[in-house]
């Protein structure tokens, strides 16, 4: 499965939410991610534009692997995230294993979320609404899509995009994004 993601720069928030409201959007309860990224010992994620990240939302866990973009105009990547065990004991016995086989923690990239879910053009779209610490505020848009979809998933993006009246795509994830406001690179 692919995801297909567009992200933008974005201050008016309350803009956004009047227009996927109007829309019909669902909006879940808001929450707080901590994206904790690790490097590989047999490659460099920076020079391969992948990501391997653990995902804490509130007590939940998340493990997952993004591939290299795939298209210039979008983030679209393969994207394979898998949920372990809940809990502090589960992330911190699953970042020991990580360390025990030679991955290096990279940063922590942490970010209050607001998620709204709609139907667009034939697809099921998240719209989310990120205020990301040490970052700034971003919307980004994504459809998970099967890899024959991906065209159509694009166009429906950047239509609902220019819609929303979002433009200057932002291509860099929050990690690079975080990295680089620190005058940090990224290993």
């Amino acid at each position: 499965m692919l995801e297909v993601e567009v992200k933008y720069a974005a201050a008016d928030f309350a803009a956004l939410e009047r227009q996927l409201r109007a829309w019909g959007a669902r909006e879940d309860s808001p929450r707080t991610d901590a994206d904790h990224y690790f490097n590989a010992p047999d490659r460099d994620f920076a020079v391969t534009d992948e990501a391997l990240r653990l995902r804490r939302i509130g007590d939940s866990n998340f493990v997952t692997y993004k591939g290299p973009k795939r298209d210039a105009t979008t983030k679209t990547r393969t994207e394979i995230e898998v949920p372990i065990a809940p809990g502090a004991a589960a992330a911190d016995d699953f970042t020991r294993l990580l360390t025990a086989l030679g991955y290096r923690p990279v940063a922590v990239v942490r970010k209050g979320r607001r998620l709204f879910h709609l139907r667009r053009g034939g697809f099921d779209l998240e719209a989310t609404l990120d205020d990301v610490e040490g970052v700034g505020r971003f919307a980004e848009l994504e459809i998970q899509a099967p890899e024959d979809q991906f065209d159509a998933a694009r166009d429906v993006l950047l239509q609902t995009a220019a819609e929303l009246g979002l433009s200057a795509s932002e291509r860099r994830s929050y990690l690079e994004l975080l990295l680089s406001a620190r005058g940090e690179g990224r290993s």
